[in-house]
Protein backbone atom coordinates (compact mmCIF):
# COMPACT_ATOMS: atom_id res chain seq x y z
CA UNK A 1 0.00 0.00 0.00
CA UNK A 2 1.59 3.31 -1.20
CA UNK A 3 2.07 6.20 1.52
CA UNK A 4 2.52 9.44 1.68
CA UNK A 5 4.06 12.64 3.81
CA UNK A 6 1.80 15.00 5.09
CA UNK A 7 2.99 17.97 7.86
CA UNK A 8 1.23 20.27 10.12
CA UNK A 9 2.78 23.56 10.85
CA UNK A 10 1.59 25.01 13.79
CA UNK A 11 3.66 27.86 15.79
CA UNK A 12 2.53 26.95 19.38
CA UNK A 13 3.00 23.73 19.90
CA UNK A 14 4.86 24.01 17.45
CA UNK A 15 4.11 20.96 15.12
CA UNK A 16 2.21 17.88 15.28
CA UNK A 17 2.41 15.93 12.28
CA UNK A 18 1.82 12.43 10.34
CA UNK A 19 4.51 11.48 7.70
CA UNK A 20 3.86 8.23 6.27
CA UNK A 21 7.17 7.35 5.59
CA UNK A 22 9.43 4.25 7.30
CA UNK A 23 11.69 5.19 10.45
CA UNK A 24 15.20 6.18 9.84
CA UNK A 25 17.80 4.73 11.71
CA UNK A 26 19.12 5.98 14.55
CA UNK A 27 16.19 6.94 16.60
CA UNK A 28 16.41 7.37 19.98
CA UNK A 29 14.24 4.93 21.83
CA UNK A 30 11.97 6.58 24.97
CA UNK A 31 13.32 5.36 27.82
CA UNK A 32 11.65 3.45 30.43
CA UNK A 33 8.03 5.32 31.99
CA UNK A 34 7.34 6.16 35.43
CA UNK A 35 4.57 4.35 37.14
CA UNK A 36 2.71 4.51 40.12
CA UNK A 37 4.27 3.02 42.82
CA UNK A 38 2.77 -0.37 42.60
CA UNK A 39 0.40 -0.26 40.01
CA UNK A 40 0.16 -2.66 36.86
CA UNK A 41 -1.99 -3.06 34.06
CA UNK A 42 -5.13 -4.04 34.65
CA UNK A 43 -6.27 -7.06 33.06
CA UNK A 44 -10.18 -7.10 31.72
CA UNK A 45 -11.93 -10.86 32.61
CA UNK A 46 -15.63 -9.91 31.60
CA UNK A 47 -17.41 -11.26 28.81
CA UNK A 48 -16.10 -9.88 25.01
CA UNK A 49 -16.62 -6.68 24.24
CA UNK A 50 -18.15 -6.55 27.95
CA UNK A 51 -21.03 -3.93 29.28
CA UNK A 52 -18.39 -0.66 29.88
CA UNK A 53 -17.75 -0.43 25.69
CA UNK A 54 -21.23 -0.67 25.45
CA UNK A 55 -21.90 2.51 27.57
CA UNK A 56 -19.33 4.07 25.07
CA UNK A 57 -20.13 3.28 21.76
CA UNK A 58 -23.19 5.90 21.61
CA UNK A 59 -20.87 8.94 22.65
CA UNK A 60 -17.92 7.76 20.45
CA UNK A 61 -20.14 7.42 17.48
CA UNK A 62 -22.19 10.95 18.18
CA UNK A 63 -18.68 12.75 18.49
CA UNK A 64 -17.23 11.20 15.47
CA UNK A 65 -20.23 12.73 13.43
CA UNK A 66 -20.23 15.55 14.85
CA UNK A 67 -16.39 16.32 14.55
CA UNK A 68 -16.57 15.02 10.41
CA UNK A 69 -19.95 17.21 9.98
CA UNK A 70 -17.96 20.51 12.17
CA UNK A 71 -14.84 19.88 9.88
CA UNK A 72 -15.42 17.87 6.34
CA UNK A 73 -15.74 20.48 3.32
CA UNK A 74 -17.93 19.30 0.67
CA UNK A 75 -15.35 18.90 -1.61
CA UNK A 76 -12.67 17.36 0.03
CA UNK A 77 -11.27 13.78 1.33
CA UNK A 78 -11.21 13.81 4.91
CA UNK A 79 -10.20 10.69 7.02
CA UNK A 80 -10.84 10.78 11.30
CA UNK A 81 -10.07 8.27 14.02
CA UNK A 82 -13.01 9.38 16.51
CA UNK A 83 -11.66 6.38 18.46
CA UNK A 84 -7.90 7.84 18.37
CA UNK A 85 -8.90 11.52 19.25
CA UNK A 86 -11.19 10.35 22.54
CA UNK A 87 -8.91 7.53 23.56
CA UNK A 88 -5.80 10.72 24.04
CA UNK A 89 -8.80 13.11 25.80
CA UNK A 90 -9.70 9.61 27.83
CA UNK A 91 -6.60 9.86 29.09
CA UNK A 92 -6.75 13.94 29.57
CA UNK A 93 -9.85 13.04 31.16
CA UNK A 94 -8.36 11.44 34.73
CA UNK A 95 -6.75 14.98 35.11
CA UNK A 96 -9.25 17.43 34.23
CA UNK A 97 -10.39 19.62 36.75
CA UNK A 98 -14.47 19.88 37.12
CA UNK A 99 -15.56 22.09 34.73
CA UNK A 100 -13.20 20.83 31.86
CA UNK A 101 -13.99 17.13 32.79
CA UNK A 102 -17.80 18.14 32.46
CA UNK A 103 -17.36 19.57 28.88
CA UNK A 104 -15.31 16.52 28.40
CA UNK A 105 -18.04 14.35 29.00
CA UNK A 106 -20.49 16.24 27.26
CA UNK A 107 -18.57 16.56 24.06
CA UNK A 108 -17.35 13.05 23.73
CA UNK A 109 -20.63 11.01 25.82
CA UNK A 110 -18.46 9.20 28.41
CA UNK A 111 -20.30 7.48 30.37
CA UNK A 112 -21.03 8.29 34.04
CA UNK A 113 -19.18 5.73 35.22
CA UNK A 114 -15.71 7.07 33.24
CA UNK A 115 -14.33 6.39 29.97
CA UNK A 116 -11.21 4.73 31.17
CA UNK A 117 -12.34 0.78 31.92
CA UNK A 118 -13.94 0.50 28.61
CA UNK A 119 -10.68 2.42 27.01
CA UNK A 120 -8.62 -0.65 28.80
CA UNK A 121 -11.20 -3.05 27.58
CA UNK A 122 -11.29 -1.53 24.03
CA UNK A 123 -6.96 -1.64 23.92
CA UNK A 124 -7.46 -5.23 24.25
CA UNK A 125 -10.48 -6.82 23.02
CA UNK A 126 -10.65 -4.21 19.20
CA UNK A 127 -7.26 -3.74 19.13
CA UNK A 128 -4.73 -5.70 21.01
CA UNK A 129 -1.22 -4.25 22.23
CA UNK A 130 1.51 -5.71 21.10
CA UNK A 131 3.99 -5.54 18.10
CA UNK A 132 2.74 -4.32 14.77
CA UNK A 133 4.23 -7.20 12.73
CA UNK A 134 5.81 -6.91 9.67
CA UNK A 135 3.34 -5.93 6.01
CA UNK A 136 2.65 -9.30 4.00
CA UNK A 137 3.72 -8.54 -0.15
CA UNK A 138 0.67 -7.35 -2.07
CA UNK A 139 2.09 -8.44 -5.47
CA UNK A 140 -0.50 -11.23 -6.03
CA UNK A 141 -3.69 -12.74 -4.71
CA UNK A 142 -3.34 -14.59 -1.40
CA UNK A 143 -5.23 -15.27 1.78
CA UNK A 144 -5.80 -12.63 3.60
CA UNK A 145 -3.76 -12.14 7.31
CA UNK A 146 -5.93 -11.72 10.44
CA UNK A 147 -6.36 -8.02 10.83
CA UNK A 148 -4.11 -5.93 12.78
CA UNK A 149 -5.12 -3.43 15.04
CA UNK A 150 -3.31 -2.11 17.68
CA UNK A 151 -3.66 1.27 19.74
CA UNK A 152 -1.57 2.86 22.46
CA UNK A 153 -1.12 6.21 24.83
CA UNK A 154 1.61 8.03 25.36
CA UNK A 155 2.57 10.76 28.21
CA UNK A 156 5.89 12.67 27.68
CA UNK A 157 6.92 14.91 30.78
CA UNK A 158 9.44 17.23 31.79
CA UNK A 159 11.66 15.43 34.00
CA UNK A 160 11.13 18.52 36.65
CA UNK A 161 7.74 18.10 36.50
CA UNK A 162 5.60 16.42 39.16
CA UNK A 163 2.85 14.23 37.79
CA UNK A 164 0.56 12.88 40.23
CA UNK A 165 0.11 10.02 41.34
CA UNK A 166 -3.75 9.43 40.93
CA UNK A 167 -3.16 10.41 37.64
CA UNK A 168 -0.22 8.07 36.93
CA UNK A 169 -2.12 5.05 38.43
CA UNK A 170 -4.78 5.39 35.85
CA UNK A 171 -2.61 5.20 32.82
CA UNK A 172 -0.71 2.57 34.15
CA UNK A 173 -3.97 0.62 35.00
CA UNK A 174 -5.79 1.42 32.27
CA UNK A 175 -4.22 2.48 29.20
CA UNK A 176 -0.80 0.66 29.94
CA UNK A 177 1.63 3.89 29.74
CA UNK A 178 3.44 5.55 32.16
CA UNK A 179 5.54 9.17 32.16
CA UNK A 180 8.58 8.88 29.69
CA UNK A 181 10.74 11.25 30.83
CA UNK A 182 11.88 13.60 28.15
CA UNK A 183 13.87 17.36 27.77
CA UNK A 184 11.48 19.65 26.02
CA UNK A 185 14.50 21.92 24.88
CA UNK A 186 16.46 19.29 23.86
CA UNK A 187 15.25 15.39 22.17
CA UNK A 188 11.70 15.42 23.26
CA UNK A 189 10.52 15.45 19.63
CA UNK A 190 12.75 12.80 18.48
CA UNK A 191 11.32 10.44 21.20
CA UNK A 192 7.85 11.38 20.25
CA UNK A 193 8.68 10.86 17.03
CA UNK A 194 10.12 7.46 17.36
CA UNK A 195 7.25 6.23 19.75
CA UNK A 196 4.82 6.42 17.36
CA UNK A 197 7.08 5.26 14.46
CA UNK A 198 7.22 2.22 16.48
CA UNK A 199 3.10 1.90 17.10
CA UNK A 200 2.31 2.48 13.33
CA UNK A 201 4.41 0.40 11.78
CA UNK A 202 6.67 3.32 9.91
CA UNK A 203 3.20 4.94 8.72
CA UNK A 204 3.25 7.92 10.92
CA UNK A 205 6.49 8.76 11.98
CA UNK A 206 6.74 12.70 12.61
CA UNK A 207 4.21 13.22 15.50
CA UNK A 208 6.42 16.48 16.55
CA UNK A 209 8.62 18.89 14.05
CA UNK A 210 9.58 20.88 16.67
CA UNK A 211 8.21 21.73 20.75
CA UNK A 212 8.41 24.90 22.30
CA UNK A 213 10.70 24.63 25.41
CA UNK A 214 7.77 25.79 27.54
CA UNK A 215 5.67 22.63 26.92
CA UNK A 216 5.82 20.47 30.24
CA UNK A 217 4.05 17.61 28.82
CA UNK A 218 2.33 15.65 25.82
CA UNK A 219 -0.34 13.04 26.12
CA UNK A 220 -0.42 11.11 22.84
CA UNK A 221 -2.39 8.08 21.25
CA UNK A 222 -1.34 6.05 18.14
CA UNK A 223 -4.41 4.11 16.06
CA UNK A 224 -3.00 1.53 13.55
CA UNK A 225 -4.66 -0.81 10.82
CA UNK A 226 -4.01 -3.35 8.70
CA UNK A 227 -6.88 -5.65 7.20
CA UNK A 228 -7.10 -7.70 4.26
CA UNK A 229 -10.81 -7.86 2.50
CA UNK A 230 -12.99 -11.41 3.21
CA UNK A 231 -13.24 -11.20 -0.27
CA UNK A 232 -10.63 -9.08 -2.25
CA UNK A 233 -11.66 -7.35 -5.44
CA UNK A 234 -10.16 -9.70 -7.86
CA UNK A 235 -12.48 -9.02 -11.02
CA UNK A 236 -10.40 -6.72 -13.70
CA UNK A 237 -10.87 -3.04 -12.65
CA UNK A 238 -12.68 -0.42 -14.40
CA UNK A 239 -10.13 1.78 -15.75
CA UNK A 240 -11.00 5.90 -16.52
CA UNK A 241 -14.31 5.11 -15.16
CA UNK A 242 -16.22 9.25 -14.27
CA UNK A 243 -17.00 9.89 -10.37
CA UNK A 244 -18.69 13.02 -10.27
CA UNK A 245 -17.63 15.30 -7.05
CA UNK A 246 -19.84 17.13 -5.47
CA UNK A 247 -19.65 20.43 -7.43
CA UNK A 248 -20.81 18.53 -10.47
CA UNK A 249 -17.50 18.27 -12.44
CA UNK A 250 -15.83 14.65 -13.05
CA UNK A 251 -12.65 13.14 -12.70
CA UNK A 252 -11.85 10.47 -13.77
CA UNK A 253 -10.00 6.91 -12.13
CA UNK A 254 -10.13 3.14 -11.78
CA UNK A 255 -13.14 1.93 -10.15
CA UNK A 256 -12.43 -1.80 -8.25
CA UNK A 257 -15.24 -4.04 -9.12
CA UNK A 258 -16.31 -7.44 -7.38
CA UNK A 259 -19.66 -8.95 -7.51
CA UNK A 260 -20.97 -11.59 -3.95
CA UNK A 261 -23.36 -12.02 -1.80
CA UNK A 262 -22.89 -9.03 0.60
CA UNK A 263 -24.75 -7.24 3.12
CA UNK A 264 -26.75 -4.30 1.92
CA UNK A 265 -28.80 -2.13 3.19
CA UNK A 266 -31.00 0.84 1.13
CA UNK A 267 -33.29 3.86 1.86
CA UNK A 268 -34.74 6.95 0.35
CA UNK A 269 -32.15 9.08 -1.00
CA UNK A 270 -29.49 6.41 0.10
CA UNK A 271 -27.67 2.53 -0.11
CA UNK A 272 -24.72 0.98 2.05
CA UNK A 273 -22.80 -2.16 1.32
CA UNK A 274 -20.81 -3.96 3.93
CA UNK A 275 -17.05 -5.36 2.87
CA UNK A 276 -16.27 -7.89 5.88
CA UNK A 277 -12.61 -7.95 6.62
CA UNK A 278 -10.93 -11.53 7.26
CA UNK A 279 -11.71 -12.91 10.75
CA UNK A 280 -15.20 -11.16 10.62
CA UNK A 281 -14.57 -8.78 13.85
CA UNK A 282 -14.39 -5.88 11.53
CA UNK A 283 -15.99 -4.38 8.46
CA UNK A 284 -16.32 -1.08 6.30
CA UNK A 285 -19.56 0.38 5.45
CA UNK A 286 -19.87 2.00 2.28
CA UNK A 287 -22.38 4.30 2.53
CA UNK A 288 -23.57 5.72 -0.90
CA UNK A 289 -26.20 9.46 -0.97
CA UNK A 290 -28.37 10.12 -3.61
CA UNK A 291 -26.51 12.18 -6.52
CA UNK A 292 -26.12 15.50 -4.24
CA UNK A 293 -26.66 13.97 -0.85
CA UNK A 294 -24.19 15.17 2.36
CA UNK A 295 -22.17 12.19 2.96
CA UNK A 296 -20.60 13.23 6.09
CA UNK A 297 -24.92 13.08 6.45
CA UNK A 298 -24.87 9.17 6.72
CA UNK A 299 -22.62 8.91 9.77
CA UNK A 300 -25.28 10.22 12.07
CA UNK A 301 -25.94 7.67 15.17
CA UNK A 302 -29.30 6.99 14.04
CA UNK A 303 -28.54 6.39 10.29
CA UNK A 304 -26.18 4.19 11.33
CA UNK A 305 -28.46 2.06 13.29
CA UNK A 306 -30.29 2.21 10.39
CA UNK A 307 -28.22 0.50 7.92
CA UNK A 308 -27.01 -1.89 10.70
CA UNK A 309 -30.83 -3.19 11.42
CA UNK A 310 -31.62 -2.72 7.51
CA UNK A 311 -28.62 -4.88 6.14
CA UNK A 312 -29.49 -8.03 4.17
CA UNK A 313 -27.25 -10.66 2.57
CA UNK A 314 -27.81 -9.35 -0.99
CA UNK A 315 -25.71 -10.54 -4.69
CA UNK A 316 -24.20 -7.06 -5.26
CA UNK A 317 -22.31 -5.88 -8.42
CA UNK A 318 -19.85 -3.22 -6.23
CA UNK A 319 -17.88 -0.19 -8.08
CA UNK A 320 -15.27 1.29 -5.83
CA UNK A 321 -12.47 3.39 -6.14
CA UNK A 322 -9.05 2.98 -4.40
CA UNK A 323 -8.39 6.01 -2.38
CA UNK A 324 -5.21 7.12 -0.07
CA UNK A 325 -4.92 10.25 1.42
CA UNK A 326 -4.46 12.17 4.84
CA UNK A 327 -5.98 14.46 6.70
CA UNK A 328 -4.46 17.15 9.30
CA UNK A 329 -6.64 18.68 11.94
CA UNK A 330 -5.74 20.75 14.47
CA UNK A 331 -8.78 20.08 17.05
CA UNK A 332 -8.75 23.21 19.47
CA UNK A 333 -11.04 25.36 16.66
CA UNK A 334 -13.38 22.15 15.91
CA UNK A 335 -13.56 20.98 19.97
CA UNK A 336 -14.17 23.92 21.13
CA UNK A 337 -17.05 24.88 18.74
CA UNK A 338 -18.58 21.51 19.76
CA UNK A 339 -18.55 22.91 23.68
CA UNK A 340 -15.00 22.04 25.04
CA UNK A 341 -13.53 25.33 26.21
CA UNK A 342 -11.80 24.50 29.19
CA UNK A 343 -8.44 24.02 29.39
CA UNK A 344 -7.71 23.37 33.20
CA UNK A 345 -5.70 19.92 33.91
CA UNK A 346 -4.32 20.38 37.86
CA UNK A 347 -5.14 16.70 37.94
CA UNK A 348 -2.07 15.74 36.13
CA UNK A 349 0.15 18.35 37.59
CA UNK A 350 -0.02 21.50 39.46
CA UNK A 351 -1.13 24.20 36.80
CA UNK A 352 -0.97 22.38 33.55
CA UNK A 353 -3.45 23.27 30.99
CA UNK A 354 -4.15 22.53 27.65
CA UNK A 355 -2.35 24.35 24.77
CA UNK A 356 -2.81 23.08 21.58
CA UNK A 357 -4.53 19.64 20.47
CA UNK A 358 -3.93 18.14 16.51
CA UNK A 359 -4.92 14.95 15.08
CA UNK A 360 -3.68 12.98 11.88
CA UNK A 361 -4.68 10.36 9.73
CA UNK A 362 -4.29 8.55 7.00
CA UNK A 363 -5.96 5.88 4.59
CA UNK A 364 -5.43 3.63 2.06
CA UNK A 365 -7.87 1.23 0.56
CA UNK A 366 -6.93 -1.18 -2.89
CA UNK A 367 -8.24 -3.98 -3.99
CA UNK A 368 -6.64 -5.90 -0.93
CA UNK A 369 -7.66 -4.46 1.85
CA UNK A 370 -7.27 -1.53 4.28
CA UNK A 371 -3.98 0.45 5.96
CA UNK A 372 -4.27 3.25 8.06
CA UNK A 373 -2.95 4.91 11.30
CA UNK A 374 -3.94 8.04 13.45
CA UNK A 375 -2.32 10.28 16.13
CA UNK A 376 -3.47 12.75 18.52
CA UNK A 377 -1.35 14.82 20.30
CA UNK A 378 -2.31 16.87 23.18
CA UNK A 379 0.45 19.57 24.82
CA UNK A 380 -0.06 20.59 27.95
CA UNK A 381 1.73 24.50 29.07
CA UNK A 382 1.81 25.49 32.93
CA UNK A 383 -0.51 28.39 33.01
CA UNK A 384 -0.02 30.70 30.88
CA UNK A 385 -2.08 32.14 28.20
CA UNK A 386 -4.10 28.99 25.78
CA UNK A 387 -26.78 -11.50 -11.57
CA UNK A 388 -26.79 -9.02 -9.72
CA UNK A 389 -29.77 -7.99 -7.65
CA UNK A 390 -28.68 -3.96 -7.35
CA UNK A 391 -25.69 -2.35 -8.48
CA UNK A 392 -23.72 0.22 -6.28
CA UNK A 393 -21.22 2.49 -8.16
CA UNK A 394 -19.50 4.62 -5.77
CA UNK A 395 -18.85 7.06 -8.80
CA UNK A 396 -19.96 10.37 -6.88
CA UNK A 397 -19.06 11.45 -3.22
CA UNK A 398 -19.96 8.56 -0.46
CA UNK A 399 -18.86 8.44 3.39
CA UNK A 400 -16.74 4.99 4.78
CA UNK A 401 -16.78 4.26 8.32
CA UNK A 402 -14.41 1.29 9.78
CA UNK A 403 -16.36 -0.24 12.48
CA UNK A 404 -15.78 -3.29 15.17
CA UNK A 405 -18.93 -4.81 14.23
CA UNK A 406 -19.25 -6.33 17.63
CA UNK A 407 -19.68 -2.78 19.72
CA UNK A 408 -20.66 -0.67 16.63
CA UNK A 409 -17.38 1.53 17.82
CA UNK A 410 -16.05 3.88 14.89
CA UNK A 411 -12.23 3.48 14.26
CA UNK A 412 -12.08 5.49 11.30
CA UNK A 413 -14.44 7.73 9.58
CA UNK A 414 -14.41 9.85 6.42
CA UNK A 415 -15.80 10.91 3.16
CA UNK A 416 -14.32 10.53 -0.35
CA UNK A 417 -14.84 13.26 -2.46
CA UNK A 418 -12.42 13.10 -5.10
CA UNK A 419 -10.35 9.66 -5.24
CA UNK A 420 -7.90 11.31 -7.67
CA UNK A 421 -6.88 13.78 -5.25
CA UNK A 422 -3.27 12.57 -2.89
CA UNK A 423 -1.73 14.40 -0.23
Amino acid sequence: MRRRTLAIALPALAALAAACRACGPGRRPAPGPVTARGAARESYAGPEPGPPVANLQPGLAAFGHALLAAVAEPGANTVLSPLGIAYAYGMARAGADPATGAELDEVFGFPPEGPHAAFGTLARVVAGTGEVPPAPERDAPQDPEPPVVRLAGGLFAAGDLTVREGFLRVLTARYGTGAHRVDFAADAAEVINAWAGERTAGRITKVVDRLDPGTRLVLASALYLRAGWAVPFTDPPEPGAAFTRADGTAVRTDLMRLEAELPYASGPGWQAVELAYAGGGLAMWVLLPAPGGAPADRLAPGELTRVRDGMRPTRIRLALPRWDFSTALELGPALEGLGLRGRGYSGIADGLVLDRAVHGADVTVDEWGTEAAAVTGLAFRLSAPPPAEVEVRADRPFAFAVLHRPTMVPLFTGQVADPAATG
